[in-house]
């Protein structure tokens, strides 16, 4: 039997005007939750990055950036069954102008 391999995610948060520093507050919570909680792979890190769009309405607009893996490809659907995840996930919403999830695979 294989063993259950890691889910490389590429997370990219858009805030709402005025929500950085909200959103940025939560966000520094999610990747310490998911750890916590025993979801990402062993021996990884989550990285945060701020991140400007300059093609976007000809403004930079800031977003954040987050990488992590998942322990493995149920991890994703048994956080939405703990209620630390949760907790975080849900404070999320009212600060997001949009979110992309994005699985990642290697080519070379």
């Amino acid at each position: 039997m294989s063993q259950p391999q890691p889910v490389h995610r590429l997370v990219i948060y858009r805030p709402k005007a005025g929500h950085h520093d909200q959103l940025l507050a939560i966000l520094k919570e999610h990747g310490p939750t998911l750890r916590k909680t025993g979801l990402l792979a062993p021996d990884t890190q989550v990285q945060l990055f701020a991140a400007t769009d300059l093609q976007r309405h000809g403004m930079p607009a800031p977003y954040f950036v987050e990488i992590f893996y998942w322990r493995d490809d149920k991890a994703s659907d048994t956080a939405h069954q703990l209620p630390e995840v949760m907790s975080v996930w849900e404070t999320m919403g009212p600060h997001l102008e949009g979110m992309t999830l994005t699985t990642l695979a290697a080519i070379a």
